[in-house]
């Protein structure tokens, strides 16, 4: 889609959260829903019109690739949640659409198909799928940090083969997304942040995160823009500087980020052409004690406020998706509108 819809979003001021887990989850058949295209559609198309927004956002559940790359490779289906390579594998070309994807594509193609909003994808990105292929990824990520290569370390290899596995798996899965009438994907890198790799490493070189993160990540954004869809990119943890900085190089249409951030001051590292999005810490709201309903509402103001002043395209949202917890459902989405209100208000 034209920029220019994205930059009229934010000059109109609405607030969009990230949450179609919460409507899934008034229904009690919700475990079923997933698994059919035409129900979960119609509870993306319930929760776009809930909360007054023009954009379908899809569930962000990010174990849907892991899944079908290794069931395509025979691991059996009740061993795929701790499944870790221990070997290097071969690499090969081997995509399994499984019955979620399926429903995702199957959601997206109703909202296409039967509706005036904008259907919107969702995919893992390529390091972040890494990260749970393998048990234990922070040591070899850093030793490739100190020069080490694939052939000096067998577990540097497996990383590095495991991202070319994670790539092919993402790039499968958006073209199904895009058939099925995507045109927006939110691509999820959620552990790209400093965790995994060294802010001492960092502060000398971003050879190792250029290669492990922007290197794929470059090469799914021009596969979208060739296909003339979207990017939304979304990485809620914790960020350096610049790591926010080589995001924005992607040029996204809008960039998501985690509450530790202060969106005002990220607006330097970010060209006005692309929309900030977030980042109320919306992890917190299931408890009142963490997060009351009035603190919603001041954090709201501020961050409203905070990017009036800095002039950047701002949309005001959740840090990450907003999850339904059994027993403070209302309490939670009693949040949700309380942001929404003070995104739409005229008093600000």
């Amino acid at each position: 889609m034209n920029r220019d819809f994205y930059l009229d979003l934010a000059a109109k001021g609405i607030g969009m959260p990230i949450g179609t887990h919460l409507i899934l989850h008034e229904h009690q058949d919700h475990a079923a829903i997933v698994q059919d295209g035409y129900r979960l559609g119609q509870v993306v198309e319930e929760a776009a019109r809930r909360f007054r927004m023009p954009l379908a956002f899809p569930l962000m559940d990010l174990r849907l690739e892991k899944e079908a790359l290794l069931l395509a490779r025979g691991v059996a289906p009740d061993s795929v949640d701790g499944y870790h390579f221990a070997e290097i594998p071969i690499e090969e070309g081997r995509f399994l659409l499984t019955k979620t994807m399926g429903a995702v594509c199957g959601a997206i193609r109703h909202i296409a198909e039967n509706t005036e909003l904008i259907p919107i994808g969702m995919s893992i990105g390529p390091f972040s799928l890494m990260t749970k292929l393998i048990a234990d990824p922070i040591a070899p990520v850093y030793l490739a940090g100190t020069g080490a290569t694939r052939d000096d370390d067998t577990e540097v290899a497996l990383v590095e083969q495991l991202l070319k596995l994670a790539l092919f798996t993402i790039r499968s899965y958006l073209d199904a997304q895009i058939e099925a009438g995507a045109k927006a994907i939110i691509l999820c890198e959620p552990a790209a942040n400093t965790v995994y790799f060294s802010p001492k490493q960092l502060a000398v070189s971003y050879g190792v995160f250029d290669r492990y993160v922007m290197r794929n990540n470059l090469l799914l954004r021009d596969q979208l823009h060739r296909r003339g869809v979207d990017l939304i990119f979304h990485d809620c943890g914790e960020l350096l500087d610049g790591m926010v900085q080589r995001f924005a190089s992607l040029d996204p249409a809008i960039i998501s980020l985690g509450s530790s951030r202060l969106l005002w001051e990220d607006a330097a590292l970010v060209s006005k052409s692309t929309v900030l999005y977030g980042n109320l810490p919306t992890k917190q709201f299931y408890s009142d004690s963490l997060m009351s309903e009035e603190r919603v509402r001041q954090l709201s103001e501020e961050l409203i406020c905070r990017m009036r002043e800095v002039g950047h395209p701002f949309v005001l949202g959740s840090e990450c998706d907003i999850l339904s917890v059994p027993g403070s459902e209302r309490a939670i989405m009693a949040k949700v509108e309380a942001f929404l209100r003070t995104a739409r208000s005229k008093d600000l």
